[in-house]
């Protein structure tokens, strides 16, 4: 993996599975990243608290392309 000069915090999220899904909708469009969670809150399956959340890290120049990417588009109140 490339060495980059700073990581940045792009979002917080509640648990494993919403961290994962995070991640890989980032690295499917070829966006390094690093989803942090305690890992007590890991181990136990934590969603809620301090120890439910995850921090999605991407590189600095990769940040503004990340935020749109998980940022909800607005569907005008049309279903999905």
């Amino acid at each position: 993996m490339t060495n980059f000069e700073e990581w940045v915090c792009i979002e917080e999220c509640r648990g494993y599975m919403e961290g994962e899904i995070l991640r890989a909708k980032l690295e499917a469009n070829g966006i390094p990243v690093q989803a942090i969670q305690e890992s007590a809150g890991l181990t136990y399956g934590m969603t809620v608290g301090s120890l439910g959340i995850v921090q999605i890290f991407v590189p600095l120049e990769f940040a503004e392309d990340a935020r749109v990417l998980i940022t909800p588009i607005e569907d005008e109140g049309n279903p999905v």
